[in-house]
């Protein structure tokens, strides 16, 4: 079939862009035709579900409009390598009839292509994986679904969401830059408009710096709190299951369904005033470019103008070397987790995954007990330096704007440190950079303060304001060229 299965039903291909016949639409306040005001796929999660259960929307009518606009944008854009159009319309009916009451009933998801799904085949990006069998849900989908998320497909991704074959996925607001990774479809999914909600996996920074890149919001909980049973690990010990959308309220939805530590008893905050705010550039400061900096500079003036108490922060020496103790143990559990590929596809593998696999960076036991015990000690004293001074942390989530092209996908050396404390994070769009790219801050907090950090991100986002809508800039004549890899031509 190829990489790119852009309509299938279970094992049989349907109709390529084909979308199930319709229903008459209904009248309610919501707009289901063209320059008729708010389309059903623009809605944001909270508010589709708030117009579903008044029945002032259908689920098919919702699924329908995303689909519709997937159909329509993503030749240009590339987020999605699996959608099947008439499961999802039967799901969305089958929604209708239940009305279960679920956190997210009738929502349309992506999933990153390394979450294994019973109903769709998991890829992870990689030609080994082609026709391979069919899986239960991953946890994180189980839960999803059973919250009342209809998944929609499976979004573009890094192979094996660390290296090797890159997305075919564009960025939203600039075909010719990359939507960053490894998560690029789901960010570019979202911020485009095709769905409201996206889940996808951070080792390093592949939550954060595709939201930063696609001028949307993404949530990096603390370690653990989400399941991983069922995804394609790199290495277990910093692997998070994260998620976008295009609001906080959003994030905080699916934090709910995830039943994430006080997400339900945690009370908004009352705007930015007397919130402690440390300004924090890392012990990666001059990787920043000057757009980072400047607007780092800004959202620190904006913040303390609204009653913010902003603190300069320099993190003690001690973690200067976090982001190397955290390659160390990426790498050495990469190892583990690629082993079997190894062993069954030692010369189909990427140079890279061999590379780790055979050690060639020379890991010793030792160096990784040292590297785990000094990540051990940094959580610690990360903790007790927020309960001690800070409510949050702002610090740059990339070093500036998306890269062009589409090979590189971003560095992310301001999200493997808080990765590797299990802190959370949350990605704020905070403006444009010198080329007019998206550029996004980050917010960060001790360990299990997810449902505190969220609440005051969402009092953050509204001092910082909104970028524009992405997709909306962008040229219709962009070229939809079909691109190739190994050979393989992808429509």
């Amino acid at each position: 079939m190829g990489r790119r299965q852009l309509c299938t039903k279970l094992r049989q291909p349907t109709g390529a862009g084909r979308v199930p016949s319709r229903p008459s639409p209904r009248r309610g306040p919501v707009s289901r035709g063209e320059g008729r005001g708010v389309q059903p796929h623009e809605l944001g999660a909270r508010h589709a579900v708030a117009a579903i259960r008044a029945r002032d929307l259908s689920c098919e009518e919702l699924v329908r409009s995303c689909l519709d606009r997937i159909r329509t944008r993503d030749p240009l854009v590339k987020a999605w390598v699996h959608l099947d159009p008439d499961l999802a319309v039967a799901r969305a009916r089958e929604c209708d009839k239940a009305r279960a009451g679920g956190p997210l009933d009738g929502i349309p998801l992506g999933v990153k292509d390394v979450f294994s799904t019973f109903d769709m085949p998991t890829r992870c990006n990689s030609a080994l994986y082609e026709g391979r069998p069919w899986g239960a849900d991953a946890a994180a989908v189980d839960v999803l679904r059973a919250s009342g998320a209809i998944v929609l497909g499976k979004t573009d991704t890094v192979e094996f969401a660390l290296g090797g074959r890159r997305p075919l996925t564009r960025n939203p607001h600039d075909l010719d830059h990359t939507p960053g990774g490894s998560s690029a479809g789901s960010a570019a999914a979202v911020a485009d408009r095709m769905v409201p909600l996206a889940i996808g996996t951070q080792t390093a920074g592949s939550i954060m710096r595709p939201a930063a890149f696609t001028g949307i919001f993404g949530f990096k909980p603390t370690h653990g709190l989400v399941g991983l049973e069922g995804t394609k690990v790199v290495a277990p010990s910093l692997d998070t299951v994260g998620w976008f959308a295009r609001s906080v309220d959003d994030l905080r939805l699916v934090a709910e369904a995830f039943r994430l530590p006080k997400i339900a008893t945690t009370a908004p905050c009352d705007g930015v005033a007397g919130l402690r705010i440390g300004l924090c550039l890392t012990p990666h400061r001059d990787s920043a470019d000057a757009g980072v900096r400047g607007l780092l500079t800004v959202a620190a003036e904006r913040l303390a103008a609204a009653g913010a108490e902003i603190e300069p922060v320099e993190l003690a020496t001690a973690f200067d070397r976090l982001t190397d103790h955290k390659d160390t143990v990426m790498y050495a559990e990469g190892s583990v987790a690629l082993y079997p590929d190894y062993l069954r596809h030692r010369d189909a593998l990427a140079a890279e995954f061999r590379d780790c696999v055979e050690n060639v960076r020379a890991i010793t036991p030792e160096g990784l007990r040292a590297a785990h015990d000094a990540i051990a000690r940094l959580r610690i004293a990360f903790d007790r330096l927020c309960e001690r001074r800070f409510d949050a942390l702002l610090t740059p989530c990339t070093p500036g704007e998306a890269p062009h092209g589409l090979e590189a996908t971003g560095d992310p050396i301001f999200n493997g440190l808080w990765t590797a404390l299990h802190v959370p994070c949350v990605a704020v769009p905070a403006g444009r950079g010198p080329q007019g790219l998206p550029i996004g801050l980050q917010l960060v907090g001790p360990r299990y303060s997810d449902a505190r950090l969220l609440a005051i991100a969402e009092a953050v986002a509204e001092v910082l304001g909104d970028l524009p809508p992405a997709g909306l800039t962008l040229s219709d004549g962009a070229a939809a060229v079909p691109r190739s890899r190994n050979g393989e031509t992808i429509a």
